[in-house]
């Protein structure tokens, strides 16, 4: 069990962000982890393929299945969504003293895997050979899903301000992971770590990431800002297909209106919709502003990147194109 101290600078913050450097590691540990064929198994299957002839083991050293890593390997995002290489430069900015110290810490008592002894004996050659199998994997492997992971982490953090909003911290922390606890200003998490994290004002950072479960994940060793990796909403269904819409209500929009419609149920942007619907995204977006000029659908902006999301008009008309209303069937 890991007890998180809030004071009352640490309340006030509380922030969120979206790392493609952290959710590339998550997505490191999901490689290894069976338990994450239950959600990501076409991902995986593709993934694997296309990093055969690569040689993971350094990835593999530092992000293992069970047991601890090094923080240095994805610095927390300063800004509300970080960019990979803005986080890799911060990761090159490690000095080496604290690499080597990170990988002693974390391999303490087994001994450092082959594979990472240079971050001991070399570290300024490591991290430099690391940044680089980082970008071949990303481009291979996760650059190409990468709207609609982002997508997905950007959706959560829109709904947890929502959470916020109506209900404080004290619903947002109930709601992130079975997990989790929040009481008498602390964050309670009952996972098989020891021990307690003061914050000492320095604020936590949440972090939603698709690979993460079936856990979360902690940064917690200093200079980094303390970090809490969660599982987001509905990153099991990040690689479903988007499902055709009723056909009555195809009738009435028209088939691609209506199927944007029906896959607005969570928030998507515009490249995501267009990626996942093979259209272009100018079509995609004379579409939303129909779609949001009737009031079916609400958008939000979350950093740079527009989310759209069905209203609850949106959601009458899909359930009356469905042939229901209300969840009663129509006269």
């Amino acid at each position: 069990m890991l007890t998180i101290e809030f004071g009352p600078l640490d309340l006030a913050s509380v922030r969120f962000g979206v790392s493609p450097l952290i959710e590339l590691w998550q997505s490191v540990r999901a490689l290894q982890n069976p338990a994450a064929e239950a959600l990501h198994p076409t991902w995986l299957g593709d993934a694997r393929a296309r990093v055969r002839d690569l040689d993971l083991r350094m990835l593999y050293a530092l992000q293992p299945p069970q047991g601890s890593s090094p923080d240095f390997i994805h610095p927390p995002p300063e800004g509300p969504c970080g960019e990979l290489e803005a986080e890799l430069a911060h990761m090159l900015a490690t000095p080496a003293d604290q690499i080597r110290a990170e990988i002693l810490s974390a391999h303490g008592h087994g001994g450092v895997p082959s594979a990472i002894e240079r971050f001991v004996e070399a570290p300024e050659a490591a991290i430099v050979e690391l940044a680089d199998l980082v970008r071949c994997y990303w481009q291979r492997v996760l650059e190409p899903h990468w709207e609609r992971i982002r997508t997905r982490l950007e959706g959560d953090v829109l709904w947890r301000a929502q959470q916020v909003a109506g209900g404080g911290l004290k619903a947002l922390f109930a709601d992130l992971d079975h997990s989790i606890r929040y009481k008498d200003a602390r964050l309670v998490i009952d996972k098989s770590w020891r021990g307690s994290l003061d914050l000492h004002g320095r604020g936590l950072l949440l972090v939603p990431s698709v690979f993460v479960w079936p856990a979360v994940a902690i940064v917690e060793q200093a200079p980094w800002q303390p970090t809490l990796i969660y599982p987001a909403r509905g990153c099991g269904l990040v690689w479903e297909p988007v499902e055709p819409a009723p056909e009555g209500l195809a009738a009435l929009l028209g088939a691609r209106r209506a199927t944007i419609l029906a896959s607005l149920e969570r928030p998507c942007s515009t490249t995501d919709l267009a990626c996942r619907l093979e259209v272009v995204p100018s079509s995609i977006s004379q579409h939303l502003t129909v779609l949001h000029e009737a009031g079916l659908i609400e958008r939000h902006r979350v950093g740079r990147v527009v989310l759209y999301r069905r209203t609850a008009a949106g959601n009458v008309l899909l359930g009356a194109g469905d042939g229901k209303v209300s969840g009663l069937e129509a006269a």
